[in-house]
């Protein structure tokens, strides 16, 4: 499905623009268009079917799943989601957007969004040619550990408070659309075409607030994917010091990729002898915690959440590094 939109950016940058594949300005046009356009086109269709799909739930259905009893379950469910999704970080924020307004608590959303661009069945794919399957195993695990545990610390804070006051409302009216019978959408069967009224206003409203975010984001992603010098990163993060993880998760907040397109990068770390566990920690850093990702979110979320979000994750990343660096020796 996605390989449309690298043609498009090719026949776009390459052939109309003339602009040379292997030159910077180049591989940051090319990285630019793809990226807005796809990001674009999910922004409006996942928004506008979960909206869909909201129009036509049952609410016994629903009210079931978002139970307090259900709710580890959610959080694994919501992980599993994000590992099955071949989303990156920016491409994953319509299906969180739409979770939402749905009225899915945020922890589960955030299991979601946080896993779904640490693991991808590409990337599975490609780290088991590269790594083995002990490795891979391993960091399927982890990343969705990761996603779990923040959805859970972060609903345990009640973070939910610190959403911006758009995507508060519309969670409450999600909350209120599944809890009960009093809702925006009444208990009668609503047809096809007031379905597709009330999904479309989901998609025109929530696409009006963030478009320009978005080309924003991705504009600051693809001006570091194309100039950041080539070999700089294997340079600077030491030679496996413990503090070298730490470090490789801060260089690598900056910067912007997939977790398809972080495989080849973490080739070249390892070839250039880069511990495993400083290489997946700044491979992590960049997928899930990048400036362009936060730009977005800040449309959505107070710059409290966004802290703590950032202060997880870093963490998290941290922790995964020293973990991989232990056990390497032993897998």
């Amino acid at each position: 499905m996605f390989q449309m939109f690298t043609e498009f950016a090719t026949w776009l940058v390459y052939g109309v623009f003339a602009l040379k594949a292997d030159s910077a300005l180049g591989a940051a046009v090319h990285f630019f268009v793809e990226d807005v356009s796809k990001i674009f086109v999910l922004l409006v269709v996942m928004i506008y079917l979960i909206a869909l799909l909201r129009a036509s739930l049952d609410v016994e259905c629903v009210r079931d799943y978002l139970a307090s009893k259900n709710r580890g379950l959610g959080y694994f469910l919501g992980s599993i989601f994000g590992a099955i999704t071949p989303f990156c970080s920016c491409s994953s924020i319509p299906v969180f957007l739409g979770f939402t307004s749905a009225g899915i608590p945020l922890g589960i959303t955030m299991a979601f969004l946080i896993t779904s661009p640490l693991i991808n069945e590409v990337a599975v794919l490609l780290l088991m040619s590269l790594l083995g399957w002990k490795f891979t195993l391993l960091y399927v695990v982890v990343g969705m550990t990761v996603g779990i545990v923040s959805g859970l610390l972060l609903d345990a804070m009640k973070a939910e408070r610190w959403l911006q006051s758009f995507a508060a409302e519309a969670l409450a009216r999600g909350r209120q659309m599944a809890l009960s019978n009093d809702a925006s959408i009444p208990d009668r069967v609503l047809s096809f075409s007031e379905r597709h009224a009330f999904a479309k206003t989901e998609a025109v409203e929530i696409f009006s607030r963030v478009w320009k975010w978005v080309v924003i984001g991705v504009g600051l992603g693809a001006a570091l994917h194309g100039f950041v010098p080539e070999g700089w990163v294997e340079t600077h993060l030491g030679q496996g010091q413990w503090w070298s993880v730490p470090v490789a998760v801060l260089i690598g907040i900056p910067l912007y990729s997939n977790a398809t397109g972080i495989i080849p990068v973490m080739e070249s770390l390892l070839a250039n002898g880069l511990p495993i566990g400083t290489t997946l920690a700044f491979c992590m850093s960049t997928v899930a915690a990048s400036f362009p990702e936060f730009i977005l979110l800040k449309q959505v979320m107070q710059w409290r959440l966004l802290a703590v979000l950032l202060v997880v994750l870093l963490m998290a990343f941290t922790l995964v590094g020293w973990i991989f660096n232990f056990a390497a020796p032993y897998l």
